[in-house]
């Protein structure tokens, strides 16, 4: 008889060196080594809150989609109409399954420039789906379109927090401000000064002599994504670092998201929860087919099932955790998803499911905590309210 098999060795990013000579606590992560803390979680999250935080994201997937039946491929496999996409666009989506229940959500970039190139797409799923995403595109994929996996050839450095646009800005001279929310732009090396970069560009190329600069962000913060050629991965980490960028970890980036009231994936859905379950209408494109579309419509029309909300706990040294039962009264009404004490606000905070019926703001529902029942009020999310995400 044979023994279990060894578990698969963890991957390791281009700033594993980075991470080592910071000093950071790493831990296993989705089938990476990643860093959970350098100093503390706490001083971390309150870095990206004040002024600015650097992540090591390169653990998300990095899939490139050309060609001609590429919009088509993208708007069927998910919940956005990508056709419509503009150049330089990002977009925020759901892949889903043909129940309706997402598999993963996605970042999708129109990286070509809108002349006579066929489309060009970057796509980013979440680490531990990245190499199933990238085998559904390949298996709906028409001949004339391309797919390609390009980890561990790209890395990601996310630069968030209020600072974020003026250390850019003093650091490599670029002008952010015409970048809108949610778009992206490439800088060449050796871009003049005041440069607002330029639409179009393709990965990985076009990173040996440049970065792909994306406004998106996970932290609710002003703040953008530097896609680099992994062999300057270190070298750009460092420069950053010096020029007053708050190296941070998993732990906070989490901390940072729940506040916002975001969605991780696991936690918030595992193949288990729709879109319109966790509250994310504004991001299903109904103009459109789709996988698991006439599902979401169903449920958009019903009056029953459960939908994520926000809780706010505010006894002392009440902690709300993933799996915390919640009720109403005597009656079960759902499960904690997500909780933690957030740094901002000082008492605690939580993502959970609960039936319909009690989702509006202020319903008081109760959670058992360790035996005891522990008043939870229905809030309307994000929990910190600001400061919003804008142009900077």
């Amino acid at each position: 008889m044979t023994g279990p098999a060894a578990p698969a060795p963890l991957q390791r990013t281009a700033l594993h060196p980075f991470h080592v000579a910071r000093g950071a606590h790493l831990v296993p992560f989705a089938g990476w080594e990643m860093p959970l803390y350098y100093s503390s979680i706490l001083a971390e999250h309150r870095a990206v809150r004040t002024g600015v935080g650097l992540f090591d994201v390169s653990h998300m997937g990095l899939v490139t989609v050309d060609g001609a039946s590429a919009p088509a491929l993208l708007a069927r496999r998910t919940t956005a109409n990508v056709g419509r996409l503009a150049p330089g666009q990002v977009k925020y989506t759901f892949a889903l399954e043909s129940t309706g229940h997402i598999i993963d959500d996605l970042l999708i970039t129109r990286l070509d420039d809108g002349g006579d190139a066929p489309p060009r797409f970057l796509v980013v799923p979440n680490a531990s789906h990245a190499a199933e995403v990238t085998e559904i595109l390949r298996q709906h994929r028409r001949p004339d379109t391309r797919i390609a996996l390009w980890n561990p050839k790209v890395s990601i450095l996310a630069v968030q927090g209020p600072r974020a646009p003026a250390l850019l800005r003093e650091l490599y001279g670029w002008d952010l401000d015409p970048i809108p929310f949610y778009h992206a732009r490439y800088f060449p090396d050796g871009a003049a000064r005041g440069d607002a970069g330029r639409i179009g560009g393709t990965v990985p190329d076009d990173l040996a002599h440049g970065i792909l600069v994306s406004r998106t962000g996970y932290t609710g913060e002003r703040g953008f994504e530097l896609f680099v050629d992994a062999r300057r991965a270190v070298a750009e980490a460092e420069r950053l670092v010096a020029a007053g960028a708050t190296p941070a970890g998993l732990g906070a980036r989490d901390t940072l998201r729940l506040e916002k009231g975001y969605l991780l994936s696991g936690q918030e859905f595992h193949r288990d929860r729709t879109p319109i379950e966790a509250g994310q209408d504004r991001f299903v494109e109904f103009d459109h087919p789709f996988f698991g579309r006439s599902v979401l419509e169903s449920q958009l029309a019903a009056t029953d099932g459960e939908r994520l909300v926000g809780l706010v706990v505010d006894t002392p040294g009440a902690i709300p955790r993933h799996g915390t039962p919640v009720r109403r009264g005597d009656r079960p009404a759902g499960i904690v998803t997500s909780g933690g004490i957030s740094p901002a606000l000082g008492y605690g905070i939580a993502l959970a499911y609960v039936a319909r019926e009690w989702t509006a703001p202020g319903t008081e529902l109760t959670l058992e905590l360790r035996g005891r029942g522990v008043p939870a009020k229905v809030v309307r999310l994000p929990f910190l309210k600001s400061p919003k995400a804008s142009p900077a």
